[in-house]
């Protein structure tokens, strides 16, 4: 603690070795804590949780919002690799808010394009959906490291094939074409 009483220094998060992926650990025959939790009740689950209303609302554009579809196919993704108990559903229903915003922006700069007219002087500016466009993938790729990371962490089996980030891309070229 320094003079002034703040907490100052220390070690910076994110800083240090990174840890390796339990899978790596069983492989290797290192010692690796795997968290066991107990067995539920007796309840009839369902593959996806109920997807809120806010990720399936109509846009003012009349559109409807892709948010259900990702956080379903997220969701799924992490059930068929036994770590969506670790994933917070908040943190998936961001991931998905977020890639539906992303595809929205993208969509609006196909539509209006990349410059736009100021609102005073008439001059041409850059359009502001380009900046939306970047801060939501900049949003979308920092959530969706932190799912990743927690699936590398707890999966005991190799977690490799198509993720659902691999289909972001291809989500807003289905769009575009309004399939």
């Amino acid at each position: 603690m320094a003079k002034d009483g703040t907490n100052r220094g220390g070690q910076r998060v994110g800083a240090g070795r990174k840890s390796k992926p339990l899978a790596d650990k069983i492989n290797d025959g290192s010692p690796a804590t795997v968290m066991e939790l107990p067995e539920p009740p007796d309840i009839d689950g369902a593959d996806v949780p109920p997807v809120r209303e806010y990720l399936k609302a109509k846009q003012k554009n009349g559109k409807d919002l892709c948010a259900a579809e990702v956080y379903e196919e997220t969701w799924k993704w992490l059930k068929e690799r036994g770590c969506d108990r670790f994933v917070s559903p908040q943190l998936v229903e961001q991931y998905a808010m977020s890639v539906s915003r992303w595809i929205q922006c993208e969509e609006a700069i196909s539509e209006f394009g990349f410059l736009a007219k100021h609102p005073t002087t008439g001059a041409a500016i850059a359009s502001p959906y380009v900046s939306m466009s970047q801060n939501y993938m900049k949003q979308v790729n920092q959530l969706w490291y932190q799912i990743y990371q927690i699936v590398k962490e707890n999966c005991s089996v190799d977690y490799q094939g198509n993720t659902p980030q691999d289909d972001v891309m291809e989500r807003l070229l289905r769009t575009r074409k309004g399939m």
